[in-house]
């Protein structure tokens, strides 16, 4: 799966990360192990996409761009908000320094912000994990999602929640929402409803 030991990139992550981001992103890697046992995916690959899915966390936005414009191909709209930029160069990263050549696990890590239509139930895993983490998130928040994922459709439940609390944030904050960000709202929302 990928050339470096999970000690190695342990290490790399304590280095390269704020102490904040270290705790999260093994929080993340501890949740996805769990959720993937609960949907019956792979922990291996999901204790590794949770480990890494920050590693680009903590570079400078002037460095993310660069990446970006040298390496990727992301949609404008993913541009529009720096606090994402780390994700396409999250993937980029994974595959170029720490050698992961699984797509699943560049996926999960590439769509765990913004996220996709159509995600797959291992993005979906990764996705949430990274926001109910026990370590460095509120238990209230956590509180709003888990349940959520106990129901029919669990993961879409649990999903649809994220959707709804990042919308509300960042319509609170003044923030530009990006148009995927709606799109996929309203699936999930109509995934729900026949669902019902």
């Amino acid at each position: 799966m990928g050339s470096i030991s999970k000690e190695a990139i342990i290490k790399w992550l304590k280095d390269n990360l704020n102490e904040e981001r270290f705790e999260h992103s093994l929080g993340v890697a501890e949740t996805s192990v769990e959720l993937a046992k609960k949907f019956n995916l792979d922990t291996e690959k999901a204790y590794l996409a949770g480990l890494l899915h920050d590693c680009a966390k903590c570079f400078k936005t002037e460095d993310l761009i660069q990446l970006i414009k040298d390496n990727l191909s992301v949609e404008e709209c993913e541009m529009i908000n720096p606090k994402t930029y780390h994700a396409p160069v999250g993937a980029f990263i994974a595959k170029r320094d720490f050698g992961i050549t699984d797509n699943e696990i560049l996926s999960a890590i590439r769509w765990h912000t913004i996220g996709k239509l159509e995600m797959t139930d291992f993005e979906k895993v990764i996705f949430i994990a990274d926001k109910i983490e026990p370590r460095t998130r509120p238990v209230e928040y956590i509180n709003t999602i888990k349940p959520r994922l106990e129901e029919t459709h669990g993961l879409d439940m649990a999903l649809l929640e994220c959707y709804k609390g990042t919308i509300k944030s960042l319509v609170d904050r003044n923030l530009k929402i990006c148009i995927s960000t709606i799109e996929i709202y309203n699936e999930l929302l109509r995934k729900y409803e026949r669902n019902k």
